[in-house]
């Protein structure tokens, strides 16, 4: 078994300021001295997050993100200069955030082991899914509590969420964009970078306003497919696609359905039969059609699928995961799925 090295906040009061000057010399160009200097002035912070107290003594110096959806909010933040690692990846990184994220070690593509994450030594660690950080996944928050390591799960994967209902779970309350903006107003003032968490937020907002600026799809039914061809993974109502979904005006093909991704034959698809299919286009290698080309391959020859109306016109929109998911990227989604439509002449 590894040996398990102890984690920053178990350190000795010297150990702790040596690492600090370092990490502050060796930080990148977005994490600007100021922050730095004057963060500490707001300790200790409390974050109250899905149910568990996040208590942060001091701001971050090695954090860890289990998750690609809080990565590239860390990353959005200008934090690469205080992370020290990141894991499961379903996507290549958001666009602009490449150097930043060369500079923070991957500590596996999918979900590492405790064991890795505790070599990292990390004095804060965050996940996007409540699966990453509970029983059979990576750990529970509480094994990292007990080492004085705080967590943060991402509220769009709690609040009025049921994971316990089988799958991925199903939600009472559709998801909405505010619970993502909420999410990067946490991790900004958990890192005492509450300015830049304000204009991430602003960024996004716009994106949003523009690229549904005068947009009806009213009356367009869309169906998303994240993976697998045998028993396809199609999103439910209240999720993220339910959120761009409502961004865009138009309807989800399976709105009657509260569950996460629920698994529905072909043929309850045919009878639906979307206007539009937004595809997953992913780079992992788990399921069945993970890539949008395997899945188009799939809905052309497939008997129960070749006869749909969106596939005879080729209406197809792809979209990474990581926008398929609550994350900074499902703005990406309403942006993509807006142009989309317009591009099919079937918004006004």
């Amino acid at each position: 078994m590894p040996v398990l090295r102890t984690p920053v906040l178990l350190r000795t009061p010297a150990l702790l300021l040596a690492s600090a000057l370092l990490l502050t010399a060796c930080g990148s160009a977005g994490d600007d001295a100021k922050s730095e200097q004057t963060s500490a002035a707001g300790y200790p912070v409390t974050l109250d997050n899905c149910g568990h107290k996040a208590i942060l003594k001091s701001a971050p110096k090695r954090a860890v993100s289990l998750n690609q959806g809080t990565t590239e909010i860390l990353l959005s933040l200008g934090l690469a200069g205080r992370m020290a690692g990141t894991a499961t990846w379903t996507d290549p990184v958001m666009k602009g955030l490449e150097k930043a994220d060369t500079s923070v070690p991957r500590l596996a593509d999918n979900a590492p082991s405790f064991e890795k994450v505790l070599d990292a030594e990390p004095d804060f660690v965050t996940a996007s899914f409540v699966s990453t950080l509970g029983k059979g996944g990576v750990a529970t928050r509480e094994q990292f509590e007990k080492l004085g390591v705080p967590t943060y799960v991402s509220p769009s994967d709690c609040s009025g969420k049921d994971n316990d209902s089988g799958g991925d779970g199903s939600r009472s309350k559709p998801l909405t964009l505010d619970a993502l903006y909420g999410e990067i107003r946490d991790l900004a003032r958990a890192f005492g970078v509450e300015e830049r968490g304000e204009k991430v937020v602003a960024d996004l907002k716009e994106r949003v306003r523009k690229a549904t600026d005068g947009l009806d799809a009213s009356g367009v039914s869309l169906m998303y497919w994240f993976a697998n061809s045998q028993s396809p993974y199609l999103a439910g109502c209240c999720g993220a696609p339910g959120a761009i979904t409502r961004a865009v005006g138009a309807k989800n093909a399976f709105s009657d359905t509260h569950d996460e991704w629920p698994q529905i034959n072909w043929e309850t698809v045919a009878d639906r039969d979307p206007d539009v299919i937004v595809l997953g286009d992913l780079t992992r290698k788990q399921q069945t059609a993970e890539t949008a080309a395997a899945k188009i391959r799939f809905l052309e020859t497939n008997p129960a699928t070749r006869n749909l109306n969106a596939v005879k016109k080729k209406r197809y929109v792809l979209l990474s995961g990581q926008a398929m998911n609550p994350s900074i990227r499902t703005v990406e989604g309403i942006e993509k799925v807006a142009a989309g439509l317009r591009d099919f002449g079937l918004a006004k």
